[in-house]
């Protein structure tokens, strides 16, 4: 038997921009105002994208197509908006996707042929999470900064998704209304998904946790264990001395940082030496190996691999770019 060759299309993102936009104007009549739906380019597959208009600078974009190929996309480094994405179908449907806004970084998007797509994107400029969420100044809530970065490289978060998230974006793709009822409904729909994507940063800051079961007297006694640790990262007490410090024992010092930070005393202590780390590579006065002494790391490569799985990036590429990418 004969094997036919695999067909690859190489594309990059302005050349399918191009070829989206030249079936834009062969597609369905737009059904309501300020909805639009672009049947996918010949060319390259069948299925759809709509695209409503949810709020001022709000888009919701909503796919449903497959390629006839194997298709690369080369993602150049752009300046990117606020998006939240739910996959339903194709790439990882296990996961959510919170890309921030700022620079994003050049990469290769490959998806298989015939591997059908259906998610749910809501793009926004991340001065509208001030307006959802508003504080007495009307900024951006401290606890989303991390989404947006502006010319820094941005922040890109991959959540498991739950039934919730998964139960929502399926009543935004299946909406029964038209209208002003089918706007209100999408209203709706789009700021729990939002809210159902960021609970886990929010729980991760210690705002949702669960009320402690700890003893007040307690409480202040692991908040004082913290602030001792943030203050000595260069050279940290081990748990038992901690816990000899603020006067409780290593197991409730252990518990309790569990309980209300959601981490060990051991995670909390290398999440900030990292981000000192990071800080650290950005003033660009020091050699990574002095860098990683600094913070602990006497081998060079326990450090390296550290630092890539906290943010991303190797250290020698955040020393030479010198762009934040710890979000803090």
């Amino acid at each position: 038997m004969q094997h036919l060759p695999i067909m690859t299309i190489t594309l990059t993102m302005k050349e399918e921009w191009e070829l989206w936009d030249e079936a834009e104007m062969n597609s369905l009549q737009n059904p309501e105002p300020d909805e639009f739906i672009c049947q996918m380019p010949t060319l390259l597959g069948k299925g759809y994208m709509r695209e409503i208009k949810v709020y001022p600078n709000l888009w919701l974009t909503i796919r449903d197509h497959e390629y006839h190929d194997d298709v690369l996309l080369k993602i150049p480094e752009w300046n990117h908006s606020l998006q939240f994405c739910v996959w339903l179908l194709g790439n990882t449907t296990d996961d959510t996707l919170i890309s921030g806004a700022g620079v994003q970084r050049q990469f290769t998007l490959e998806t298989p042929k015939f591997q059908r797509i259906v998610s749910i994107e809501i793009h926004m400029p991340p001065e509208l999470l001030g307006t959802f969420f508003p504080t007495v100044d009307g900024e951006i809530p401290s606890q989303f900064s991390l989404l947006a970065k502006g010319d820094d490289w941005q922040t890109m978060l991959q959540l498991k998704k739950t039934t919730a998230i998964n139960s929502v974006a399926q009543q935004i793709i299946n909406c029964p209304y038209q209208g002003i009822t089918k706007r209100m409904f999408l209203q709706a729909r789009v700021l729990e998904l939002i809210r159902l994507q960021l609970t886990p940063i929010l729980a991760e800051q210690g705002e949702l946790q669960p009320p402690p079961r700890l003893k007040p007297e307690t409480i202040a006694c692991i908040h004082h264990a913290r602030e001792i640790l943030r203050s000595r990262l260069e050279n940290p007490p081990s748990i038992l001395e901690l816990a000899q410090m603020v006067g409780v024992s290593d197991r409730t010092l252990q518990r309790g940082f569990q309980e209300l930070f959601g981490k060990t005393a051991f995670s909390y202590l290398s999440e900030k030496r990292m981000e000192w780390a990071e800080q650290l590579l950005r003033q660009g006065n020091m050699t990574i190996a002095e860098v990683g002494n600094r913070i602990g790391y006497s081998n060079l490569g326990h450090f390296a691999a550290a630092f890539k799985r906290r943010f991303g990036i190797t250290p020698s590429q955040s020393l030479i770019g010198k762009k934040s990418v710890s979000g803090s």
